[in-house]
Parts: C-alpha cells; structure tokens; sequence
C-alpha cells in the first residue's frame, strides 16, 4: 500500500478489533469481548450493532453470542455450513418465539442423532423448561424433532439411520411399530413424541419422564430435508391437538421461510 500521511480512522480500528476477536473465537460473549478488547460494553455494543448491521456478525439466539458472519464468507474455504444455517434460520426462530411463545429448536442430522444447533428458548418468559443447549443429542426415534426427519429423509437413508439404531434384541413387532410411527408422519406432515417406542436409545427416559410434548416438522431445501424445528410446551397447559391447531401452521410457515431463505443463497448445505 502506498504511504500516506493521513492518520487511521480509530473507530475503524476498533471495529475490526471486534469483528477479528469474534472471528479468531469463533463464537464470544459481550462480557468476553469487553475482558479481551477492554471496550466498554455500551461502546462494543453499538459497534456490534452497526456490524451486525452488515451481516459480519450475528447473535445466536440459543446463548446471546456473537458469532461472525457467513453471508460475506470469501469463497475458499467454504464457511461451515451449520453456522450458515443457524444464521439463517436465527430470525425465523425469533418471530417463531414471539408469534406462538413457546420455546423451538432447529436440529440437524448426525449419524445416530439429531444435534440442536439454535433454539430460541432463550427469548421464552413462560413455564416452559429451557430446551437446548447448543450441542446436545436428541434422538431420532423419541424426539419429536428427531422423527421429524427420520420421516422426512429418503428411504436409503432412513434405514440405514434405524439399522444404526436398531438394537440386537429388535423384535418385529418393535420393527413394525416404529415402521407404522413413521408411515403416520409422513401421511399428516408432522411428528410428535407419541406414542412412546421401546427401543432403549438416547432422550427415551427424559421423553417419558419429562413432562413436555412437541410437535415438529422437517426444513427442505431443493426439495431434500435439511434439518427438523419444533415446538416445545408443558403437557399440563395443552393439548398436542390444541397447538397442531393454533400452531402448527406457523410452524409449517417457519420451516418453509427458512428453506427458502438458504435456497436463496449461494451455498449448497450439506450437514
């Protein structure tokens, strides 16, 4: 670059500060970034703003954290397509929250799970548990989220999921019950926890034991399913028909938003 006698602009320089401490964390707090930059938090916070502003940084719901963009992402190397995702899906999620007020998450499919990778539990100020965190496993047969997508996949894929799951004791009429769970789903275009299956994989005990219902449903985008997002409530305060009929054509609307939203863009998102 060519020298100049001309001075730097210092809130630029602080801006950059921030974008390349969240950048080098790849996820950081606003206390975290006041500790590293010692910035006052009101300072970082308008920084964080005007940033935001841009689509270089963005707020997960799920924990308050800022977490760099993706939407500016140089070509090579490719940005990691779950926080593209989760980005994405983000403001879908926040107008999910204020427009039915109980609390969703958005899993994407592992091997033999389904990970959450954004709730909006945060924003929920009703009687509901908090669903999450960032990470946690849920299960592809007990979770409503997880049989969401179970359903929804294609049936190579379903079956080579179930066979990971299967345990060696499966009978057929264990087999055939989860077969008739997943014939149901796909029939009315969304899942539930009920009824309960036997197979003794991961969330099993907490699903029975925990007091919540949810309904689900699966994300596609170009047709393929992509990830699954629910709804999560106390089963004391409603019944599952009573939110599939106030809510679950929201819930359809969100998914069908966020499908469309990553269609749009320019990556092709592979979990």
């Amino acid at each position: 670059m060519i020298e100049r006698k001309v001075k730097s602009v210092r809130a630029l320089e602080r801006g950059l500060d921030v974008l390349f401490e969240i950048r080098r964390r790849r996820a950081a707090s606003l206390h975290e970034l006041h500790q590293a930059l010692g910035l006052p938090k009101a300072t970082l916070l308008r920084m964080l703003v005007t940033l935001a502003s841009r689509d270089l940084v963005w707020q997960r719901l799920a924990d308050g954290a800022y977490l760099p963009g993706t939407m500016h992402a140089a070509p090579h190397p490719q940005p990691d397509m779950l926080d593209r995702l989760a980005e994405i899906a983000s403001p879908h999620l926040a107008q999910l929250s204020l427009d039915v007020a109980w609390p969703s998450v958005l899993a994407v499919p592992r091997l033999d799970h389904v990970e959450i990778i954004e709730t909006n539990s945060s924003m929920t100020r009703l009687d509901s548990a908090h669903l999450g965190p960032v990470g946690a496993k849920l299960s592809y047969i007990h979770t409503a989220t997880g049989r969401a997508y179970l359903a929804a996949c294609d049936p190579i894929e379903r079956a080579a999921i179930i066979a990971r799951l299967r345990p060696p004791d499966a009978t057929p009429a264990s087999i055939a019950a989860l077969d008739a769970i997943i014939a149901e789903i796909r029939a009315r275009g969304w899942s539930s926890r009920d009824p309960h299956h036997i197979w003794p994989d991961r969330s099993r005990v907490d699903v029975v034991r925990d007091g919540r219902r949810s309904i689900a449903v699966a994300i596609f985008a170009e047709r393929h399913p992509i990830a699954a997002i629910n709804i999560t409530w106390p089963a004391r305060r409603m019944a599952v028909q009573d939110i599939v009929d106030r809510h679950l054509g929201t819930l359809q609307a969100t998914a069908a938003r966020i499908g469309r939203t990553l269609e749009s863009t320019d990556t092709v998102f592979s979990p």
